[in-house]
């Protein structure tokens, strides 16, 4: 698991796995999950970063706190 962080663009981008991308589905409009052909997820993208992050019904949710507390983004409980 690994983030990639974009400042510009206020953005995060978690890589949950290095599986191929087939859809994507919006949780809201500041959070994306995408899944592999299995319908399993690979990566979470979250917009909006600064203003802080719900990781409601995210996959790997402990983790994914985890790597954002590392990048000092605050997290919604």
């Amino acid at each position: 698991m690994k983030i990639k962080y974009d400042r510009t663009a206020d953005a995060v981008y978690i890589y949950l796995n290095d599986k191929k991308y087939a859809y994507g589905k919006d949780l809201d409009d500041s959070r994306r999950i995408d899944f592999d052909t299995d319908g399993k997820p690979i990566g979470i993208e979250i917009l909006n970063v600064t203003k802080g992050v719900s990781t409601d019904n995210f996959p790997e949710q402990e983790k994914v706190i985890k790597l954002l507390e590392g990048k000092k983004i605050r997290i919604f409980a």
